[in-house]
């Protein structure tokens, strides 16, 4: 028989990795710049409710049927936070977003081999990132189909942005579209090897189930709050101002609407 929960966790590694990245390339390569902003808005929304409203609830309720103390669940929110926060500082994972202004392109003295190695740090943390949103999007599906698909999105919206700041760091490393296109290619693929990775270590025992869910919090919680509002907080006009609140409502509301077509599928 076939498990349709890892064929959709598949198809949700896939779209959240290779998809989202063959759309970044197509935004880098066509320099579409003005379309990464409100992506970025978009995605602050949708990982703000997908966190707060979805993925906490879910393993808090979880936790509660398992017999799991509260203060325990919060510590591990806690410890969750601070490890992304830690991770970060030691370049393993590279959240940044920034493709304009970030150093890179306007120093034009940079030592070709430090932005050679800028560009391998680059792939090197974007496979373990995207391996661990493989893991995320498993224990999601494993927790709920609806919850999947929503985490899927969600990945899928803030890597969108990241992968075109991925991008730009190579080509400014000296790598050419076609390698850069090619080892962002062989990253994503991490996601898959997650997914498949936490199907069989989370499914085979549910009791790491709230757990996982409050790590994948902390991780979009840690996105959200550390990496993706600083950047909206640079552009001070009220018109982009009023177009960021308006994006981050319609993530938000993306969000909620999948919660309600999920609880009527219950």
């Amino acid at each position: 028989m076939i498990d349709t929960t890892l064929i959709s966790i598949l198809a949700a590694t896939v779209l959240g990795g290779l998809v989202s990245m063959l759309a970044a390339a197509w935004l880098s390569f066509k320099l579409l710049s003005r379309m990464v902003q409100p992506m970025v808005s978009l995605s602050t929304g949708l990982l703000l409710a997908l966190s707060l409203l979805h993925l906490l609830p879910e393993a808090f309720h979880l936790g509660s049927e398992q017999g799991q103390a509260e203060h325990t669940l919060f510590a591990v929110l806690l410890a969750g936070l601070l490890s992304f926060f830690l991770l970060e500082k030691l370049a393993l994972l590279r959240h940044d977003h920034h493709f304009e202004g970030d150093g890179h392109a306007h120093h034009h003295g940079h030592d070709k081999a430090n932005a050679g190695r800028s560009g391998v740090s680059i792939l090197v943390g974007d496979s373990i990132h995207n391996f661990s949103d493989g893991l995320l999007i498993a224990a999601s599906f494993l927790a709920d189909p609806h919850l999947g698909w929503a985490v899927t999105l969600s990945v899928v919206m803030h890597e969108i942005p990241q992968e075109v700041g991925d991008f730009m760091v190579l080509l400014n490393a000296g790598f050419t579209r076609r390698r850069a296109f090619l080892y962002n290619g062989l990253a994503s693929l991490a996601s898959i090897l997650g997914g498949l990775l936490g199907y069989w270590l989370i499914g085979s025992s549910e009791q790491w189930m709230p757990y996982t869910l409050i790590l994948a919090a902390s991780s979009f919680l840690y996105i959200a709050v550390a990496d993706l509002i600083p950047q909206l907080q640079q552009q001070l006009s009220w018109r982009q101002s009023f177009n960021q609140v308006l994006l981050i409502s319609v993530g938000i509301m993306m969000i909620l609407l999948l919660g309600k077509v999920g609880e009527h599928a219950h």
